[in-house]
């Protein structure tokens, strides 16, 4: 489907908007630490350590909302999900299910294509041990809304965690809420959506979140994870 050039130029300007951002003092020093440290792993590369914004496809029907960038991740490549063990599930599920060029993404430049997708993060720079404050978590609130308002095809919206999908079913107006769980479903009509809401995604579609916490446990499993995307797809992604 073409994708308007307002479209376009709205998603490129919200993205030098988010990574010019330095509204959080704490996220911050913290982004900044950790690109001045890095890992030993990573000591010879040069960390993006500002916030990260969304990408993906400006015509996708699959909107994919995550928590925040991981600190040796997105904030290290630059890209959201890029570079760590949670994004090696996402990118792998997304291959699987038609999405994706190619089951991997280790950085900016690496040849990952999103068809039809979309990913971003609630919180756009990385947290000290991965936990926003409530503050910051407003702070980032309207990138998402305006992410989610020039995504106009999204018809699926799949929430990583329960804080994303706090975030997302408050930017949706989603009433009545159900109670976050693995592969929980609800349906946002057009009278909830209400005036002033996020315009992304009929329907709302929750999944653990592909953290280590969740994979090495058995928590998630690789199934499960597909099961996800095989029922975005089943809805209309």
């Amino acid at each position: 489907m073409p994708v308007s050039a307002n479209r376009r130029q709205g998603l490129r300007g919200l993205t030098d908007e988010v990574v010019s951002c330095r509204a959080c003092p704490r996220l911050v020093a913290w982004r900044e630490e950790v690109g001045r440290e890095r890992r030993a792993a990573f000591r010879d590369e040069d960390y993006w350590a500002r916030p990260v914004p969304g990408f993906g496809d400006p015509a996708a029907r699959l909107l994919i909302v995550g928590l925040a960038p991981a600190a040796h991740g997105g904030n290290r490549t630059g890209r959201v999900f890029t570079g760590d063990r949670s994004g090696d599930w996402l990118f792998g599920a997304l291959w699987r299910a038609g999405y994706a060029n190619q089951p991997t993404s280790v950085a900016r430049d690496d040849g990952l294509r999103l068809t039809g997708a979309y990913v971003a993060a609630a919180v756009r720079c990385a947290p000290p041990a991965n936990r926003p404050t409530p503050a910051e978590r407003e702070a980032c609130l309207p990138f998402l809304q305006r992410e989610m308002e020039l995504l106009r095809d999204v018809n699926v919206t799949v929430v990583l965690g329960q804080f994303a999908y706090e975030v997302v079913a408050r930017l949706l107006g989603l009433r009545p809420k159900p109670r976050f769980g693995h592969l929980v479903e609800a349906v946002l009509s057009d009278r909830g959506r209400g005036p002033g809401r996020a315009g992304s995604g009929r329907h709302l579609l929750c999944s653990f979140h592909p953290s280590q916490q969740n994979t090495f446990t058995g928590r998630l499993t690789e199934e499960m994870f597909d099961g996800v995307f095989t029922r975005a797809r089943a809805l209309g992604a």
